[in-house]
């Protein structure tokens, strides 16, 4: 782990300031930790502190319900993320080398696109993509 990500993983800022800095409720910060979208440390008194990278989850929850997109579409984006994340640090794991590989930024954005406009007559385009994910 890079010295960066060390410290964008540091436990810094407590609630209010993340209140602040996502223009989030505490009860919608609450909400997702409570969903284990986020996991943030806590102090020997049991107050939560959050690192950048728990901010970041934050602001990328935040527009993606700007978008349209429900808890359980999030769940799924965030799991496909993790495991396009896993993915990469194994490439040996992956079976299809022929295949031009999606960014995860092109991957969400399809997902996205598909949880919107989900036509339920016919399964997802993405499906081979995915299944790349799940071995």
């Amino acid at each position: 782990m890079s010295g960066s990500n060390i410290r964008r993983s540091m436990p810094l800022f407590p609630m209010g300031i993340v209140m602040q800095l996502t223009e989030l409720t505490a009860r919608q910060i609450r909400y997702y930790e409570e969903h284990q979208l986020i996991t943030p440390a806590r102090t020997d008194g049991n107050r939560r502190l959050y690192s950048l990278n728990d901010i970041d989850i934050l602001l990328e929850i935040k527009e993606l319900i700007e978008q349209g997109v429900n808890l359980a579409g999030i769940k799924k984006i965030f799991t496909v993320k993790q495991e396009a994340t896993l993915s990469a640090l194994a490439p040996e794991m992956q079976k299809d080398k022929g295949k031009p590989e999606l960014t995860d930024s092109e991957l969400r954005k399809l997902l996205r696109s598909e949880l919107i406009h989900n036509n339920k007559n016919r399964p997802s385009l993405r499906q081979g993509d995915m299944s790349r994910f799940f071995h």
